[in-house]
């Protein structure tokens, strides 16, 4: 039974130890700032350098009794544990603050004295010089973290960063919080602090209202083109139809075919025929000089009309007019249609 009761003992510590190890792992070295005259102050008004840890868990852990040191003297693996201790300065307890909730900060004060207060450390720390820090756990044997610090001017800082270690100014140092926040703002909010008075605001505006008239000008420019032509094709079209000029080149064309065979027929008969058709033509000039047709301007009408002259030549039966109706004895003379 006694045996069985040191074995559950023995597994109950180290299954503690381990999830204290575990735990302690999580809170690491953040910022840190040597040469501090107008950074963050102590309990009393004062100016020190300090140091920021930051747990990096979603847990909470209780850094007191952990150490921290600027001693390079312990990374010997010979050297015991209290001997090591005693180079260090541990963080006390009885504080709250030591209670690091999941992703806090905490700001531990060095080169001063614990008795001003529980977050006072005595590690030395050189403020022209480069200087090693490191975090152990509180076994004094294990290290958790550590970093080198170079010189730093006044209010600068040594912060952790997702690209590694840098160096920020003191504008940007960033005591108690989270060294990747970023400080941002509202577009509305950006304008008005570039734009107080609101001329940038007033001249975009205007621009876009002058640019929208323009757009409207150019569109009913161009619409009241394309109708001023549209309009005009229109009344072309209406003025000379397309179709009746069609009609009319097609029956002159016809009717100067017609003649041509006519007038080719006769000169071939020789004799009195070419006289019966000279006589035609000349009959046709006569009307026209008598105005003897309609007058209107751009058409060609073709009107068939009776002249007369077979009355003294209706002996000349010789000849057969197509044009000329079947009981009618004329000549082959054609109709004599009226060109205008």
């Amino acid at each position: 039974m006694n045996q069985l009761r040191l074995l559950l003992g023995g597994l109950l510590i180290a299954c503690s130890s381990t999830m204290f190890g575990q735990g302690a792992k999580n809170i690491v070295l953040s910022e840190v700032l040597t040469n501090n005259t107008s950074s963050i102050q102590d309990e009393y008004g004062r100016h020190e350098a300090w140091i920021e840890l930051a747990n990096t868990s979603f847990s909470s852990y209780n850094v007191r009794g952990m150490y921290i040191t600027t001693d390079r003297s312990v990374l010997d693996k010979q050297m015991s544990a209290p001997e090591r201790i005693k180079r260090m300065s541990i963080i006390p307890s009885g504080d709250d603050r030591t209670q690091m909730g999941a992703r806090k900060h905490l700001v531990l004060f060095c080169n001063s004295n614990p008795a001003q207060g529980k977050l006072h450390l005595s590690v030395p720390v050189s403020i022209s010089e480069p200087v090693w820090i490191a975090l152990y756990n509180g076994n004094g044997v294990e290290l958790i973290d550590s970093v080198t610090v170079p010189a730093l001017n006044a209010d600068q800082s040594y912060a952790r960063t997702k690209q590694g270690w840098s160096v920020k100014k003191a504008e940007n140092v960033t005591p108690g919080i989270d060294n990747f926040t970023e400080a941002s703002e509202s577009k509305v909010t950006k304008f008005k602090r570039e734009d107080p008075y609101g001329f940038a605001m007033s001249i975009m505006a205007m621009g876009i209202v002058f640019f929208c008239l323009a757009l409207l000008w150019v569109f009913f420019t161009l619409f009241g083109m394309v109708m001023r032509h549209a309009e005009t094709a229109k009344k072309v079209a209406n003025a000379q139809p397309i179709k009746p000029i069609t009609k009319t080149v097609e029956k002159t064309i016809e009717i100067g075919h017609k003649t041509s065979n006519a007038l080719q027929e006769g000169f071939d008969k020789k004799g009195i025929d070419m006289e019966v058709y000279m006589a035609v033509i000349g009959m046709a000039l006569r009307q026209y000089e008598d105005d003897v047709h309609d007058v209107e301007s751009g058409i060609i009408t073709i009107k068939p009309k009776e002249t007369g002259w077979d009355d003294e030549y209706s002996q000349m039966t010789h000849l057969h007019d197509p044009f000329l109706p079947s009981n009618h004895n004329a000549p082959t003379i054609p109709t004599t249609p009226e060109l205008h």
